[in-house]
């Protein structure tokens, strides 16, 4: 399997416009970040400038877009702009916002592909991680019989049908096999609506943004002279009309199954909530905003269930995050009571660290000599001493901090470690950092068993 590394964006680049259905006007700015930052927004508009990670965890609305909410902190309909930096297979970057709701600009992905394409894609010194589909996954929603499969690919593949039962739309489908193929087929395709629907949004007045040029209105009976007129005065328009082919306005289709095409971008937006790219195959039938993020989190869910029980991959001859030299100035721990050696990856959540066991360890002079076998409170001290970086990392100025564990729980001993093994540790947040106490669940791995497991309770506190 080809290695690939992360990617960013080489240069900031801003984009305005107004939000659909607030109708205010945004700057967004788009800014490259650092490996393993993933995607994120960020409030600049707000006191602190709060962050809101892409995250399936963080949605909190999906009605007629995705929108995610961290306390105070929204911003609306993320779906068409996270599509354009997926499909152009960037892993980190921040977009910057400074309102409440992401530009509809023309209603598609089209000029946020083109914004990305100006600034250009830089390469990351930083393995790409993947979400890779091992099994068919299935999926459905009984209450509007929404359904999405997943199987095993080579490649982020999507297949999208959408059935209104709708005289004028028919039964569309829509097939991505790459997505090299985003931009040039599918980008320009714009969201799209019903007349009845568009009839209750302006009723509500949830529509303050739009116009007749970035929404497609299907209309499927006939219109009167009166709600014509009624629609021109709301789009501040003198054209309004019914085109050949049920489309209202003057607005021409760019395909001719433009809403499948759309429906397939909205999947692939609301889906890049899971946090990681995907490796196989999607299909969806009837997609919609609500049924695409409870499928971001089923697989989510997976992900992280497989995650427990799989080792991280390390290719051991590129040069770790964290050698010795760089975890003494972190932690405190000096020789012989500095076990962990190297740190090989590290999110805001997660943390990996390695452990090569020699037989030079002064410990093994007295635990079985005959037989050397590496104590297990010492496997679990190495575990804690990754998991103070974990926490360490969250702090300006670690090396002014000290982590004390207070609690271990469910510990549990697999398999003997002798000399020669290397342990490679991973250890996950069990719920958020709060008032420096962190609870994490780590593993050890040697050979892809599992060695040791338990669950941590530490808290930071600064030196005296």
């Amino acid at each position: 399997m080809v290695k690939m590394n992360q990617k960013t964006i080489k240069n900031s680049a801003t984009i305005s416009g107004v939000g659909i259905h607030t109708g205010v006007h945004t700057n967004l700015t788009l800014v490259p970040a650092k490996a393993n930052t993933g995607i994120r927004f960020i409030r600049t508009d707000l006191e602190g400038k709060p962050t809101i990670p892409a995250n399936v965890d963080y949605v909190f609305s999906t009605n007629r877009s995705t929108n995610l909410k961290i306390k105070n902190s929204e911003v609306y309909t993320v779906e068409h702009v996270l599509a354009a930096i997926v499909a152009e297979g960037i892993d980190n970057i921040i977009i910057e916002v400074d309102n409440m709701e992401v530009p509809i600009l023309d209603g598609s992905s089209i000029q946020f592909s083109e914004l990305i394409s100006e600034v250009g894609i830089q390469e990351l010194n930083e393995r790409k991680k993947f979400f890779e589909i091992k099994r068919k996954i299935c999926f459905t929603d009984p209450e509007s019989g929404t359904t999405f499969t997943a199987i095993p690919a080579d490649n982020y593949q999507i297949e999208v049908e959408i059935d209104y039962n709708s005289t004028v739309l028919g039964i569309q489908t829509a097939t991505l096999e790459d997505l090299s193929e985003f931009k040039g087929n599918f980008a320009s395709s714009r969201t799209f609506c019903f007349l009845h629907e568009l009839e209750e949004l302006l009723k509500n007045d949830l529509i303050k943004g739009g116009d007749v040029n970035n929404a497609i209105v299907i209309v499927e009976e006939e219109i009167s002279d009166e709600k014509l007129n009624a629609l021109a005065k709301a789009f501040n328009k003198t054209d309004i009309k019914v085109e050949e082919g049920g489309v209202l306005n003057n607005l021409k289709l760019r395909h001719k199954n433009e809403p499948a095409r759309h429906k397939l971008l909205d999947v692939i937006g609301d889906l890049s909530l899971l946090g990681l790219p995907i490796k196989g195959k999607i299909t969806a039938s009837k997609p919609g905003h609500k049924n695409n993020t409870k499928f971001a989190k089923y697989l989510k869910k997976i992900m992280m269930e497989d995650n427990k029980k799989t080792p991280p991959e390390i290719d051991f001859n590129t040069p770790p995050l964290y050698d010795r030299n760089k975890i003494m100035s972190i932690l405190p721990h000096r020789d012989p009571f500095l076990f962990i050696d190297e740190i090989r990856d590290l999110g805001k959540d997660f943390i990996v660290g390695t452990k090569f066991v020699t037989a030079d360890e002064d410990y093994f002079k007295g635990h079985f000599p005959g037989e050397p076998v590496m104590p297990g409170v010492l496997q679990l001290e190495t575990m804690a001493q990754a998991g103070g970086v974990l926490i360490l990392s969250t702090v300006e100025n670690p090396e002014n901090y000290l982590t004390f564990f207070m609690k271990i729980d469910n510990a549990k001993f697999k398999q003997k470690v002798v000399p020669g093994d290397t342990i490679i540790f991973r250890l996950n947040l069990i719920s958020p950092i709060r008032r420096g106490l962190c609870h994490m669940h780590g593993k050890g791995f040697v050979n892809g068993k599992i060695v040791v497991e338990a669950d941590l309770l530490a808290q930071i506190a600064p030196k005296k």
